[in-house]
């Protein structure tokens, strides 16, 4: 007995069967339009973004320090305030300053009269040895006395000379007890808001101890933990969407990027000087924001709405309205979905009219009138 062995019909075969089905419309149809909604084959940007979570970070922020040393006998400000820029924040010991200032301006008295009286036996050295080198070639002329006269301008040089070395010293001693006497007012070096108050009234800070914390909620910008792989793109002054908390998108521009990569997480920190105008909600620092990267360089395409897309067997087709105002099928090859659109690698071309609208009961070659889509659902609905 022969067996006999058919071949399953291949693909191409339901394909063109599909399409030829198409083809075979009641006369009816073909005399009656059908009203379809349609929409343009566009050629636009893409600009593909991958978002990621930054955060804002105060470009001026830290410990205001103490800049001498005193027991703190005044605190005027709390969590939570603002201050401006030259607020006082905190006074120490005044008092124990003014009288380091007042000893160190007397010492440095007492050396400028100390310095004046060598000056002063200077010159009469000098002048007691010019008077015997004026009586050399006289009988008179004492060569022992005249050497003591050399030595004593010697010595009273060098008095002057160590008397204007401590002079300088304690001058200087002063200005520093002049500075400590100033700063023991702690003042705010910019505006901000105090984040923490490390001392209290009766403390004692040394020079470097935090008195405050201060962060400038005005002066923000943000920062994002970005792929290694996307720090390709970010160049400096590449700009950038961000979207807030409450919705909003604005712009922002690359300012740095890091020069360490995390070994955990690949990433590297990059900074963002944001333009953030008409937010509804004030930023605060460590706020969420999503931050859209570029995955690449713009790049034109050709795209269709979503709506004219129809699948048949595996395929993508679209109905394209001729210059006959006939529906005219032909497959396309898609690319990437960019929003309410897709990609075009082929099929159709710029400036063609697709239908989106009452395609699901086209035929091809069947007449079309071109109408709104509310119109042409609501024919549809009818028919």
């Amino acid at each position: 007995m022969r067996t006999v062995t058919r071949q399953a019909p291949s693909r191409l075969f339901f394909i063109l069967f599909g399409l030829a089905s198409f083809a075979l419309p009641t006369i009816a149809i073909a005399q009656q339009p059908s009203l379809v909604g349609v929409d343009e084959v566009l050629v636009e940007p893409l600009a593909q973004t991958q978002p990621v979570i930054g955060r804002f970070v105060a470009r001026q922020a830290g410990d205001v320090a103490a800049r001498t040393e005193g027991a703190v006998t005044q605190m005027n400000v709390h969590v939570g305030d603002r201050v401006a820029s030259g607020d006082v924040l905190a006074v120490l010991d005044v008092d124990r300053l003014t009288w380091r200032r007042d000893l160190s301006a007397s010492t440095a008295n007492e050396m400028s009269a100390m310095l004046a009286s060598q000056k002063a036996q200077l010159d009469k050295r000098r002048q007691e040895l010019a008077r015997l080198e004026g009586i050399r070639n006289s009988a008179a002329f004492s060569q022992a006395r005249y050497d003591d006269a050399v030595q004593d301008v010697l010595t009273a040089e060098s008095a002057v000379t160590a008397a204007t070395a401590v002079l300088a010293r304690v001058r200087t001693n002063l200005k520093l007890s002049e500075d400590d006497l100033e700063h023991g007012t702690v003042h705010a070096p910019y505006e901000g808001v105090v984040s923490f108050r490390h001392t209290e009234i009766g403390a004692y800070v040394r020079v470097g101890d935090p008195v405050v914390s201060l962060v400038n909620e005005n002066d923000l910008e943000i920062e994002a933990d970005v792929p290694y792989n996307r720090i390709a793109g970010l160049q400096s002054g590449t700009v950038v969407t961000v979207t807030l908390a409450d919705g909003t998108s604005h712009n922002a521009v690359v300012r740095a990027v890091g020069a360490e990569e995390s070994a955990m997480t690949r990433t590297r920190q990059v900074r963002f000087t944001p333009a953030v105008e008409g937010a509804t909600v004030s930023n605060a620092v460590g706020e969420s924001v999503s931050v859209l990267l570029p995955l690449g360089a713009p790049r034109q395409i050709v795209s269709v709405h979503k709506d004219a897309i129809l699948k048949r067997q595996g395929m993508s087709l679209v109905y394209v309205v001729d210059e006959e105002s006939k529906a005219q099928i032909r497959p396309v090859e898609l690319g990437e979905a960019v929003g309410p659109r897709f990609e075009v690698l082929g099929g159709v071309g710029p400036g063609e009219m697709v239908v989106v609208r009452g395609n699901e009961r086209l035929r091809p070659g069947q007449s079309v009138q071109v109408g709104e889509p509310q119109a042409a659902e609501a024919q549809g609905e009818e028919g």
